[in-house]
């Protein structure tokens, strides 16, 4: 029960990574905010929470609205307590190649995937340094290491996620407030089930796994991050991706 006590907020909570990311902090005692803009989605995630016989409080919000995220964090506070552990989940893709791209398709890609960690991690330090304690974990992703044809802004989204976490973990580091990222691999959830058969199964073969993860392979390594036992880890950068980039 390494998270008895604490409190956890994460967005994008309502389905694939972000709701196995709450299940698996709710089964070892955190009680957990869920963010999410939709709010049936984050309902159902609060509702598997609470069978865990873990507090849930739903939010449903755009994590890309400072007023909406401040409110977020200090309802969390306010209802459950405290905040211990941010994790900045959400996400969205709009992939089209460079030529094509619509500039709304560039700046919502970067708005919910990288701004959004910025304001929420902003909201939350606030509170952090005050307690001299934290754990942010930043969903990055393999394309942020890495690039994909017809993504240039998922991946400079994630590859900015990668940035801003090393620099966040030096700033707050002497407070003891650790800051890291995980950059998932092929996962399959609702933002790869649009993909075609033929670019899965070229993920797989370049995968030295021979085979895709899950959305628990993910929540595992974060449950490991956001742990006591990650206390002397900070800025760093854990891919789960079976090898598929090395560097």
């Amino acid at each position: 029960m390494r998270f008895e006590g604490k409190v956890a907020l994460i967005t994008g909570a309502g389905r694939g990574i972000g709701r196995a990311i709450a299940l698996r902090l709710a089964q070892e005692g955190a009680n957990v905010a869920v963010v999410d803009l939709n709010g049936d989605n984050a309902r159902d995630t609060a509702d598997l929470v609470r069978n865990l016989g873990r507090q849930a409080l739903v939010i449903q919000a755009d994590v890309s609205d400072p007023d909406a995220v401040q409110h977020a964090v200090n309802q969390t506070i306010e209802q459950l307590g405290d905040l211990h552990i941010l994790v900045n989940n959400a996400g969205i893709t709009r992939d089209m190649l460079i030529i094509k791209m619509k500039d709304e398709d560039w700046r919502k890609v970067i708005d919910v995937n990288l701004t959004s960690a910025f304001l929420c991690s902003r909201a939350a330090v606030k509170h952090m340094l005050r307690k001299r304690y934290g754990r942010i974990v930043n969903i990055s992703s393999v394309v942020g290491l890495a690039g994909q044809a017809g993504q240039t802004n998922y991946a400079a989204s994630k590859a900015g996620l990668i940035g801003f976490t090393k620099s966040l973990a030096k700033e707050v580091g002497s407070r003891g407030i650790t800051v890291n990222a995980v950059a998932p691999g092929f996962i399959p959830t609702a933002l790869t089930e649009v993909l075609p058969e033929e670019q899965r199964a070229a993920a797989i073969a370049a995968t030295p796994l021979g085979r895709l993860g899950t959305v628990e392979d993910v929540a595992n390594a974060v449950a490991f991050l956001a742990s006591d036992e990650a206390s002397f880890i900070t800025g760093q950068v854990l891919s789960v991706d079976g090898g598929l980039v090395m560097q």
